[in-house]
């Protein structure tokens, strides 16, 4: 353990601590992450007395201020060069059924670190003599063990503060960790808890819940959710399609497992959040759409469609940024397209609408398509990646050589208008559509003079057909 808690930051706060007569301890996940020689910069203090007194001095020590100030908590804040400096006075906690907002009473050492919420985030360092862990609840113990577990009864702790279910569950999966039993039975007991009114916010939940989707391999957490019925609670649609078996060529587990496996398909070539959370809500609408079909077997018809409808009721629902909606819905309603495109006589405007649909989307679509195939089967794994090999070259080929990206008429409305002597109408649209059909047809390019001279060639066809 020497010298692993000493950084430069860490020597010149000790050194602050010491010129102010201050007992100062490194806490929670710093030590947790150091000792698990993970990288972090976020890094929790925790001070005998007044926190935010000593995080003043410490201000003023390292020429910076104070981002954050939160008295009644005992509780200041510093963002200094890379990192994030907390000062916490050392303190007990106790909670009212309905809030998970604590009433704070400034304590001891022991009684901060039995607060925490598990105990490998209950160890302590004094920054006076930084080879020294502070271990009363057995969290060295737990890290070795890759156990998750709380220091006190696991069903006060979560009473208590609900959200530290959704933390167990998120731990478990960027460490890949176990939860304990004891701490697990507590976990499903107590997950209704999650969503009590005014107990804990969506957003906050919702935040857990992104921080399993980034983990290494997402499916641990995603799967601890629904085993512990916290899915139930947190995302029902996602829990509504354990059980919901399919048989095909690409898939062979039930739809949720297929699932998780998809979303750990997606993370292994993509960091992009949104990209996974495509991935998990990418079947969404299987268990409303299968239908058994007489020699055929299960089926789905319309579930992509179906699907992307969905997804503005769940970004509400989860709170999350509605301006990555069009994106996750696109990729659910696009995720089947280029799989027919890989037969023998596709047409050129077959590929012409997918790239023009895609847009900018597109390598993030195909990176979900080749994620959508789980078969077990080497060589069919073999031919499926060689098959979406060839549409992506394809794809790029039409995209590239016709300036699909984006697509859209290169005439635009307004245009159409002082051309046709026409109000903002219906007409207007029908006119715009033809253009972009006779492009994705290919019967003229995606060019601006061809696509005017295309225009008065059709408008008044159209026009009288509309009159």
């Amino acid at each position: 353990m020497k010298n692993i808690f000493k950084n430069t930051i860490i020597n010149k706060i000790s050194k602050i601590a010491v010129e102010n007569n201050f007992d100062v301890f490194l806490v929670g996940g710093y030590v947790r992450d150091r000792i698990l020689e993970l990288p972090s910069t976020d890094i929790d203090f925790m001070v005998l007395g007044d926190a935010t007194e000593f995080a003043e001095s410490a201000a003023k020590q390292l020429k910076t201020n104070l981002d954050a100030v939160y008295k009644k908590f005992g509780t200041a804040l510093i963002n200094y060069k890379e990192y994030k400096l907390e000062f916490s006075s050392a303190r007990k906690e106790s909670y009212k059924k309905d809030s998970r907002k604590p009433k704070i009473e400034f304590s001891n050492l022991e009684d901060d670190l039995s607060r925490r919420d598990f105990t490998i985030n209950a160890l302590a360092v004094p920054l006076s003599n930084p080879e020294k862990i502070i271990d009363l609840f057995d969290g060295l113990k737990d890290i070795e063990k890759k156990v998750i577990r709380t220091p006190l009864d696991p069903e006060r702790t979560f009473d208590d503060d609900p959200l530290r279910i959704m933390r167990a569950i998120r731990f478990a999966s960027q460490l890949e960790f176990q939860i304990e039993p004891e701490t697990f039975s507590a976990i499903n007991k107590m997950a209704y808890r999650l969503k009590e009114d005014k107990v804990v916010s969506q957003e906050r939940i919702t935040n857990e819940l992104i921080l399993i989707l980034k983990s290494k391999k997402p499916s641990i957490g995603l799967d601890l959710m629904y085993l512990s019925g916290v899915m139930d609670y947190v995302f029902p649609e996602i829990s509504t399609m354990a059980g919901v078996d399919q048989t095909s060529a690409y898939h062979h587990k039930d739809v949720f497992h297929h699932t998780l496996q998809v979303v750990d398909n997606t993370a292994k070539i993509s960091d992009d959040i949104w990209l996974r959370f495509a991935a998990l809500v990418h079947d969404i609408a299987k268990p409303k759409t299968k239908r058994f079909v007489e020699g055929t077997g299960w089926t789905f018809h319309g579930h992509s469609e179906i699907g992307a409808r969905m997804i503005k009721k769940i970004f509400n629902n989860l709170k999350l940024p509605l301006n990555k909606l069009n994106y996750v819905e696109k990729l659910i309603r696009l995720h089947l397209r280029p799989i027919p495109l890989s037969e023998e006589g596709v047409t050129d405007s077959a590929i012409r609408r997918l790239a023009a649909e895609a847009g900018e989307e597109l390598p993030d679509l195909m990176k979900l398509c080749r994620a959508d195939i789980t078969s077990k089967n080497p060589e069919k794994m073999k031919r499926f990646i060689a098959n979406y090999d060839k549409i992506e070259k394809r794809i790029l080929e039409v995209q590239e050589k016709d300036d699909l990206r984006n697509f859209q008429s290169p005439v635009r409305g307004e245009e159409i208008m002082e051309i046709c002597n026409l109000h903002p109408s219906k007409a207007v649209g029908t006119i715009k559509k033809a253009i972009e059909e006779a492009i994705l047809e290919g019967i003229i390019p995606n060019e601006y003079d061809a696509a005017k001279e295309y225009l008065y060639k059709i408008k008044d066809d159209i026009l009288n057909n509309i009159k």
